[in-house]
């Protein structure tokens, strides 16, 4: 995976760019707006943290002892733990949150409280998924293994006949392999590779950062539970799962209905590593809106039902996307280019499916 190697050579659309981020700055400079985060980002991060931690020590304390509360408490916890990671790891990871780096810094290592790793995210997310938007071999977004296929190019296997049925449960296993052995063999495969994740942190510090954090997140969101909870222990690491499930399921359909659609391109470079198009036409043919008229979806999403917005502007905080989303599609409209968008969540998720669908068959394997 040479990333050096790999580079858009088309620049016929630079008009297009040039106007597109003229009119998104003007926006913001006519009407004295900060593009990051504002008071409605410091609510928004307060109840998520709160969605995730109340549930958490009302169970540790004693507070709640009821076993039918206590389920409730982590499928909260669940929906905590996504949004803290959608609304506010997002966006610090991206530098979008504050323009004070090290709010950012600080905010990014949520991932880490929530059983992930940010240094490996950055690079996976930031770099490779943004920079190189459903290109095989580089973007690792669309490369989850054998197990399921979201890319016409890679290779088709016998079992994803039947992955459009299969996908939604392993969707669910998502942050918990961050929290198991995901984490670890990215961090292990990147230094191998001689990928720099952090210039001001050595390999050795790295890797003791990912296994103190590690220790950190088990001890806390494991053994104390299994210490202090009036419930079996079993009954704890069930729970653990189901809190992981949902946190993970929701994360995977939401960033997942953005890029594996019918829609969505999937280019590949040339035999000299170029890829024929402009980078900002390109995040318009592989990606996609979904639910534009749902502010309070879009609120508990982190605003990443605007993936067109984000993909283009991805250091401009989510709050801002719902209004610069007109700015961007008409000036996308104007110059005949393609913005794809869903009208709701679940005709994204239909299609979704359908895309499943389609990359398990044989006759979809080379039709991109």
């Amino acid at each position: 995976m040479n990333v050096k190697k790999l580079k858009f050579v088309n620049t016929k659309e630079t008009v297009f760019v040039n106007n597109l981020r003229a009119r998104v700055n003007s926006y913001f400079e006519k009407n004295g707006i900060s593009k990051f985060g504002n008071g409605n980002m410091v609510i928004k991060t307060i109840f998520m943290f709160l969605l995730f931690f109340t549930p958490y020590l009302a169970m540790v304390t004693g507070i709640v002892s009821n076993p039918g509360l206590i389920v409730f408490c982590w499928v909260l916890m669940g929906f905590g733990m996504a949004g803290i990671g959608l609304s506010v790891m997002h966006d610090a990871n991206h530098r979008a949150y504050s323009k004070n780096s090290n709010v950012n810094k600080i905010l990014s290592y949520t991932l880490n409280l929530l059983g992930g790793f940010y240094p490996n995210w950055q690079h996976q997310h930031n770099t490779m998924h943004h920079n190189f938007t459903n290109i095989e071999g580089f973007d690792e977004d669309i490369d989850p293994g054998s197990v399921l296929r979201f890319s016409p190019n890679s290779p088709l296997k016998k079992h994803h006949r039947f992955q459009h049925l299969y996908a939604w449960f392993l969707y669910g296993l998502m942050t918990l392999t961050w929290s198991i052995d995901k984490d670890f063999k990215q961090l292990f495969g990147y230094l191998k590779e001689g990928i720099v994740l952090n210039n001001k942190m050595s390999k050795r510090r790295l890797i003791i950062e990912l296994i103190v954090s590690k220790i950190l997140f088990y001890g806390y969101i494991l053994v104390i539970p299994l210490i202090f909870l009036p419930i079996p222990w079993w009954s704890v690491i069930l729970l653990y799962l189901l809190m992981h499930f949902i946190s993970g399921f929701l994360l995977s359909v939401i960033f997942q209905t953005a890029h594996v659609m019918p829609e969505s391109d999937y280019p590949l470079p040339d035999e000299s590593g170029s890829i024929e198009n402009n980078w900002a036409i390109h995040q318009l043919l592989t990606t996609n809106n979904y639910a534009p008229e749902s502010k309070v979806f879009s609120w508990l999403i982190g605003g990443l039902n605007y993936q067109v917005e984000h993909h283009l502007f991805p250091t401009i905080c989510h709050i801002h996307y719902r209004k610069i989303s007109i700015i961007v599609r008409d000036t996308v409209r104007e110059y005949n280019l393609p913005y794809h968008v869903r009208p709701t969540f679940a005709n994204a998720l239909v299609e979704h499916y359908k895309m499943l669908k389609k990359l398990g068959r044989p006759d979809y394997e080379n039709s991109k």
